[in-house]
């Protein structure tokens, strides 16, 4: 299947390249970059210098459905949601990587997202991407709203004992770190190198977009209203997210026990992996990788549950999951191309 490739010289569409140039059954089609339509993709990334010579073509909904079998949205937040309806008309198949269609609400949309929402017809049609919950979902999808970095490994991490009842949901407190990659490719002074170099930063507390997509997920899967304490944290690195979530529990339950419950919960997702007892998982250790790996500890003294859950942003946080979204969409195993061993040191 041709595989189209919208919003082409940004990080998230970069690494689709990636993963798509060693997938058995897809292969790179159209690559769209308005801003710069007419050149080759190997001037924007000259590491793919005679690896993919692509030229880069304008947005045209009618050409990519002709050249193309899927297409995956790589574009800013208020980009993908003018684009996705004229793709969906021709009948193609969209995976969109923006936040545009993962909340249902168009008010929560442009009050978190600052744009106008989406038209509440496309909003209904999306299906939420978290791969792992909503397989059967995604399967007979037309629309997937791919989840951001942040709510993907913090949903996977808190979804099991929430909704083993096993935790009070009104207790929970999110401290999240992401590598600057997840800024995006555009110059900025938050990314600006003698900004982030040896420094560390908290940013967007208490209006960070990915709140309502957290709690939208969490109420879904618990029947809940759910409120999180959430703060980001930008660090020197290039990669990676760790979510360090605090939960009170709200009976005594070891942290073997714990573990038993998250390993029976994960036990037929091959990209959530469980660390055994005692041990945490590093963002190095999922580095290129669709894996997201989760610690857990309960601390008897003050019975709450720590989960640390980490993801490149990247990978299980954008492209990868994206790609496992596609495999899905067409009944292929979900491991389809995402079975490379993560890049170690």
């Amino acid at each position: 299947m041709r595989a189209a490739i919208i919003g082409g010289t940004g990080y998230g569409a970069i690494e689709l390249i990636r993963l798509i140039q060693n997938h058995p059954h897809l292969e790179i089609g159209t690559v769209v970059s308005n801003s710069q339509a007419g050149s080759n993709f190997s001037a924007s990334y000259p590491h793919l210098t005679n690896i993919v010579n692509q030229t880069l073509e304008n947005f045209d909904p009618e050409m990519i459905r002709k050249q193309n079998d899927i297409a995956f949205l790589a574009t800013p937040s208020g980009v993908s949601s003018k684009m996705v309806p004229q793709l969906l008309q021709t009948g193609i198949k969209v995976i969109d990587l923006s936040g545009d269609f993962r909340l249902r609400s168009q008010t929560e949309y442009e009050t978190w997202y600052k744009h106008p929402a989406p038209e509440e017809k496309y909003l209904s049609k999306a299906v939420y991407g978290l791969s792992e919950i909503y397989e059967e979902e995604i399967k007979g999808a037309s629309l997937i709203a791919n989840p951001g970095c942040y709510p993907t490994a913090t949903t996977l991490g808190l979804i099991p004992i929430l909704k083993a009842n096993l935790a009070d949901s009104k207790s929970i407190i999110i401290d999240a770190k992401s590598g600057v990659s997840g800024a995006g490719r555009g110059l900025s002074l938050t990314s600006h190198y003698a900004e982030i170099n040896e420094n560390l930063k908290a940013y967007k507390l208490g209006a960070h977009q990915h709140i309502p997509e957290i709690e939208q997920v969490l109420k879904d899967e618990t029947g809940s209203l759910i409120t999180i304490s959430f703060t980001t944290h930008l660090v020197p690195m290039n990669r990676g997210i760790m979510t360090t979530a605090y939960v009170n529990l709200t009976g005594k339950i070891s942290t073997s026990e714990v573990n038993e419950l998250y390993n029976e919960f994960y036990k037929n997702h091959p990209f959530v992996r469980i660390r055994p007892e005692g041990t945490y998982p590093a963002t190095k250790e999922v580095q290129g990788s669709n894996y997201c790996d989760i610690g857990l500890h309960v601390d008897p003294r003050t019975n709450r549950l720590t989960v640390i859950s980490v993801i490149d942003n990247l990978v299980k946080g954008a492209a990868g999951q994206a790609i496992q979204n596609a495999n899905l969409m067409n009944n292929w195993d979900v491991r389809t191309g995402l079975e490379s061993i993560p890049m170690y040191p």
